[in-house]
């Protein structure tokens, strides 16, 4: 057994460095209209970005993921929308979302403080192409992080271990002996 000292050992430097980044947090955590990161964006406009990144935690809520794996999950929509076709329709489909956001709401969708009326609006968006993509595609892109994986007790792909066959993958310790 382990020791482990329960004191808080907070000290006046790390009080300082964290009050720093409070109004980094109160924006919204790297998702505000003005994030740094979306303005990169050479196919599609940066408030997009945005949008789809938190679309994306709405749609995959995970209280435990920073918004950084979100934002990984959405950034190749920029590079795929060199094609006309896909930048219409993510294009279209964020302004879709931000006309019913300010019509209901009187606020884009990325703004919207309450988490339940941006899952309203997606769902009111959830039988479009639009949403169908989206949704398909973070399947793939937000759980097919390594960050993820081990957020989610995943310990990645055995193919290359051998397989499952000699490592656990007959462990069923959380059903009773019959």
């Amino acid at each position: 057994m382990r020791n482990v000292d329960r004191r808080i050992t907070l000290r006046r430097r790390a009080i300082l460095q964290g009050a720093a980044s409070v109004p980094v947090a109160a924006a919204g955590m790297g998702l505000s209209p003005q994030s740094a990161w979306a303005q990169a964006a050479k196919n599609l406009r940066p408030a997009t970005l945005v949008t789809l990144a938190r679309a994306a935690r709405d749609i995959f809520p995970h209280d435990g993921f920073p918004d950084a794996v979100y934002i990984t999950a959405v950034s190749g929509y920029d590079a795929l929308a060199a094609e006309a076709a896909l930048r219409e329709l993510i294009e279209g489909g964020v302004d879709q979302l931000d006309a019913e956001s300010r019509r209901r709401h009187g606020a884009a969708y990325a703004e919207l403080a309450q988490e339940r009326d941006r899952v309203a609006l997606l769902r009111a968006i959830a039988p479009t192409p639009f949403f169908q993509r989206l949704r398909g595609d973070l399947v793939v892109t937000l759980y097919n992080q390594r960050s993820v994986w081990t957020r989610l007790g995943y310990e990645g792909p055995s193919y290359e271990l051998g397989g499952y066959i000699h490592r656990g993958f007959d462990d069923i310790d959380w059903l009773p002996a019959s």
